[in-house]
């Protein structure tokens, strides 16, 4: 059972978080991206409801985030500036509604966002 649950729009450090905080702290992670086809009813997932106290959102900058996807895929909607924006303030006023902790990770480390994560939901740093 995982101790938290990741949420994002995709592209936002969900899977390296998930995978620092495994490996380096043996914290059991899930993740759940939010795609676009999500944003045009955007809603919390009832499957994610029982869990809500084993959530934490990952946002990033629209800018930061279309870079990224501009280096990762084709040049298109998906990675456009104005989607960027659009995902970006949908997921964060999800995570408002449903008073969910999240970071804004642009200027962040994965160790640094680990840490908040870590701290946030007072979770033990079991080192190896």
């Amino acid at each position: 059972m995982a101790q938290v649950i990741l949420l994002e729009v995709s592209l936002c450090g969900k899977t390296p978080t998930s995978l620092y905080l495994a490996m380096q702290f043996a914290i059991q992670t899930a993740n759940y991206p939010f795609t676009a086809d999500d944003m045009d009813n955007l809603q919390l997932p009832l499957a994610l409801k029982p869990y809500i106290n084993k959530l934490f959102g990952l946002t990033i900058s629209p800018e930061r985030l279309a870079a990224i996807r501009e280096e990762r895929y084709e040049k298109g909607r998906y990675a456009s500036l104005h989607q960027c924006r659009i995902e970006l303030t949908e997921v964060e006023a999800l995570f408002r509604r449903h008073n969910i902790n999240y970071l804004n990770t642009t200027n962040y480390s994965v160790e640094e966002i680990s840490a908040k994560i870590i701290e946030i939901f007072g979770l033990s740093r079991r080192i190896f």
